[in-house]
């Protein structure tokens, strides 16, 4: 190989642009997906938030389309178990067309007031637990079995078994309740980040 073949194929590869590792992105949800119908395999779609850049100039504009699947989806319990859900990212879409497969790691998620957060070392979201939820449950039936048990009886021995009751009842509902699903709402966020460089050419 001569010496211009060599320069040109030097040039050629310093110009080429990365995305550095360790480089966090925003995605923006394109559609809505949740534990109580997600399945394993579903798609997902989302979109880059932000541009990302590196060296000054801009490798990746707002907008460009990413693709994913859904690698584990489990529905919150009755009893026990919280909703989880993971996503394989997979391909990123540039506006020319050029498809680069990516394999970025979750960083964090939007909660939408519910405590789901992202378990980075498994790369899942998973729900927030429920049991602050329960107790005010069970409290607030127990507190009004109370009322009625005292009216009823005109006694406190009446109150305490409506309490009796009341918790009771209380504590069977959360017993056939379901817990919070997660869900990612269109619009909603999920940070991401790099665990290597990926080139753009």
């Amino acid at each position: 190989m001569n010496t211009i073949a060599l320069s040109l194929l030097f040039c050629l590869a310093a110009s080429a642009a990365e995305i550095p590792k360790g480089t966090h992105v925003l995605l923006k949800m394109v559609n809505s997906i949740n534990t109580r119908t997600a399945g394993e395999g579903d798609q997902v779609y989302l979109q880059t938030a932000s541009p990302i850049a590196a060296d000054n100039q801009i490798l990746i504009p707002a907008g460009s389309y990413v693709q994913g699947t859904i690698s584990h989806a489990k529905r919150s319990g009755k009893v026990a178990g919280r909703a989880e859900l993971g996503i394989r990212l997979e391909t990123l879409t540039l506006p020319g067309g050029k498809v680069l497969k990516i394999a970025p790691r979750m960083s964090s998620v939007d909660s939408n007031d519910s405590g789901q957060k992202v378990e980075q070392d498994e790369n899942i979201v998973k729900q927030g637990s429920s049991v602050g939820t329960d107790a005010h449950r069970i409290a607030i039936l127990a507190g009004s079995g109370a009322g009625i048990g005292g009216i009823a009886d005109r006694s406190w021995t009446g109150a305490g078994i409506g309490a009796g009751v009341g918790g009771a009842v209380g504590f069977a509902t959360t017993l056939l309740t379901r817990g919070k699903e997660v869900e990612l709402r269109q619009g909603s966020t999920l940070d991401v980040v790099f665990d290597r460089a990926i080139a753009v050419e």
